[in-house]
C-alpha cells in the first residue's frame, strides 16, 4: 500500500467505556485497577495489622501522671483511641480517597505523656495537642505544610525520625521491666540496668522476651499482622501464668491479665471533650508552651508526610514525577486527626504505615479505609479485651516499630556531609539518652545553622530554619534567664 493511500473506515464507532456507579464509581476502584473484594482484603489486613495501637495508646498514656498525679483510666482510653481511628479512617476513606489508616501515634503519645503531662493537668495536654492539630490544618489550607516540609533537610528529618524509633523503643524496655532504672542508693554512675536488680528474673520479664522473640520472628517472615499475633499469643501465654502461679499483682505492673468475664462492654465516653485548650501556657508559660504544641506538630508533621509519600508509591498513586494528586486533602484529613486525637484524649491522630498490609493485599482507594474504619467502630465494644493485655505481651510492638522505623530511615541520612549527618546524629541519640523527643528536634536544629554557618554555607539554610531555632536557643537559656 503506497504511503496516499488510505485503509477503510470503520463507520461504526468503538463502544464507549460504561461508567462505573455506586461505591465502584465513587471511589474509582475499577479506574485504579482494583476491586470491592481486594479493597475488602485490603481494610482487613490493615486493621489487623495496626489494631496492637487498642492496647499500646493506653498502656503508654495510662502510664503517666500530670503535674497533679492524675493518671487516665484504661478503659476510658481505650474507648477514646478506638473513636478517634473509627473517625479519623472513615474520613481519610471519604474525602482522601486512599487506602490509609489513621490512629493515635506512637512518639507523640509519648510526647503527650512524658513531656506535657508532668507539667501540667490531662486536659491542658490534651488542648495543646488540638492547638497542634488546627496548626496542621491551617499549614494545609494556606499551602505552607508542604513548604515547611521543603525546609528541613531530608537527612534531618531521617534523623528526628530515628530519634524516635530509639526513644519508642526504650519506653518499651522501660515499661516492660527488662530495663531499670538503678535507684540513687545504689551509689553508682550507671543509670540503668538489666532488670530490676541487674538480673532477668520473673514470669512477666519472659513474657516480654518470648513476645519480643515471636513479634520480630513473625516480622521476618513477613507475616501480615504480626505485631497483633504476637500481642494475642502472648496475652494467652501470661494469663496461663498468671492463673497457674501466685505473682501479685503488682509484678504485672499496671494491667494484670485476667479474663474480664463479658468481653462485650458499652463504651466509656467519659474522656471525650475533656479539654483545656489554653490552660497549659498559664501552667508553663507561653513560650514553653508554643514550644510543646510546637513538638507535638513535628511529631506528627513529618511522619505523616513520610507515611502518606511512601503508602501512595507503594499503592501507584502518585503521577512520573513523584508527586501525588490531590494530596492537600490527605494531609486536611490528617490534621483533623491531629485535633480529633487531642479531642478525645487519645492524643494525636496520625497515618499509620501499617496501611501497607493492606496496599499489599490490593487496596487502592478509600474504600478499604472505609471497611478498617468500621472495624475499628466495632471494636469499640470490646474494651473489657484490650485492657486485660499486659504491658509485658504489648510492648515487644515497641521494640519492633522502633526497629521498622530506623530501618526505614537510617540509609537515607547523607553521612558524607558532616554539616547534615552530624545534626541528624545528635537529634537521633539526644532523644532517648535525654528522655525528651523536643531536646533531639532543638538540638539537631541548632547544630545545624551553626554547623552551615561555620562552613560559609549559610545562605543555604531556609529562613525557617534559623526563626525555630532562635526560639529554641532562647528556651535552653530561659533558666539562665531566670525566666522559669
Amino acid at each position: 500500500m503506497s504511503p496516499s493511500a488510505t485503509a477503510p473506515v470503520d463507520p461504526t464507532p468503538p463502544p464507549s467505556p460504561r461508567p462505573a456507579g455506586g461505591l465502584d464509581g465513587f471511589f474509582k476502584i475499577s479506574e485504579r485497577g482494583s476491586s470491592v473484594a481486594r479493597e475488602i482484603r485490603g481494610g482487613f489486613a490493615t486493621f489487623f495489622a495496626m489494631a496492637y495501637i487498642i492496647v499500646l495508646n493506653p498502656i503508654i498514656l495510662g502510664s503517666a501522671k500530670d503535674m497533679y498525679g492524675h493518671q487516665l483510666d484504661s478503659g476510658q482510653l481505650v474507648t477514646a483511641t478506638v473513636l478517634t481511628a473509627a473517625f479519623s479512617t472513615l474520613l481519610m476513606g471519604v474525602i482522601g480517597n486512599v487506602p490509609i489508616a489513621l490512629a493515635a501515634g506512637l512518639g507523640v503519645n509519648t510526647v503527650v505523656a512524658l513531656q506535657l503531662a508532668p507539667r501540667m493537668s490531662w486536659p491542658d495536654a490534651m488542648g495543646m495537642v488540638v492547638l497542634a492539630g488546627v496548626v496542621v490544618m491551617l499549614l494545609v489550607a494556606t499551602g505552607l505544610r508542604e513548604r515547611v516540609m521543603n525546609a528541613v533537610p531530608t537527612s534531618l528529618r531521617k534523623g528526628i525520625a530515628i530519634g524516635i524509633g530509639l526513644f519508642i523503643l526504650l519506653i518499651g524496655l522501660v515499661d516492660s521491666g527488662f530495663v531499670s532504672r538503678i535507684p540513687d542508693l545504689a551509689h553508682t554512675t550507671v543509670p540503668l540496668q538489666l532488670g530490676n536488680d541487674g538480673h532477668l528474673n520473673g514470669w512477666p520479664v519472659l513474657v516480654f522476651i518470648l513476645g519480643a522473640l515471636l513479634t520480630l520472628s513473625l516480622i521476618v517472615r513477613k507475616v501480615p499482622g504480626a505485631i497483633l499475633i504476637s500481642i494475642v499469643a502472648m496475652t494467652g501465654v501470661a494469663l496461663i501464668i498468671d492463673a497457674v502461679t501466685d505473682l501479685p499483682a503488682a509484678a504485672w505492673g499496671l494491667t494484670v491479665p485476667e479474663w474480664p468475664g463479658n468481653p462485650v462492654a458499652s463504651p466509656d465516653f467519659g474522656l471525650i471533650g475533656d479539654v483545656s485548650l489554653f490552660g497549659g501556657f498559664d501552667k508553663v508559660g507561653v513560650l514553653t508552651g508554643v514550644l510543646f504544641v510546637f513538638t507535638v506538630l513535628l511529631s506528627c508533621f513529618f511522619d505523616a508526610m513520610g507515611t502518606i509519600l511512601g503508602v501512595g508509591d507503594e499503592a501507584k498513586l502518585t503521577d512520573k514525577d513523584g508527586n501525588f494528586p490531590g494530596i492537600n486533602k490527605v494531609l486536611f484529613v490528617d490534621g483533623i486527626a491531629v485535633a480529633a486525637g487531642g479531642a478525645s484524649s487519645a492524643s494525636a491522630g496520625t497515618c499509620f504505615v501499617e496501611s501497607t498490609a493492606g496496599v499489599g493485599e490490593g487496596a487502592r482507594t478509600g474504600f478499604a479505609s472505609i471497611v478498617t474504619g468500621l472495624l475499628f467502630t466495632a471494636a469499640l465494644f470490646l474494651t473489657p479485651l484490650a485492657t486485660m493485655v499486659p504491658s509485658q505481651a504489648a510492648t515487644p510492638a515497641l521494640l519492633a516499630v522502633g526497629f521498622l522505623i530506623i530501618a526505614g530511615s537510617v540509609r537515607d541520612i547523607d553521612w558524607s556531609d558532616y554539616t547534615l549527618a552530624i545534626p541528624a546524629f545528635l537529634a537521633m541519640v539526644m532523644m532517648p539518652f535525654t528522655y525528651s523527643i523536643t531536646n533531639g528536634i532543638g538540638i539537631g536544629f541548632i547544630t545545624f545553622c551553626v554547623l552551615r554557618l561555620a562552613v560559609g554555607r549559610g545562605r543555604e539554610v531556609p529562613v525557617a530554619m534559623y526563626v525555630v531555632s532562635a526560639v529554641f536557643v532562647f528556651y535552653y537559656a530561659m533558666p539562665a534567664l531566670g525566666l522559669t
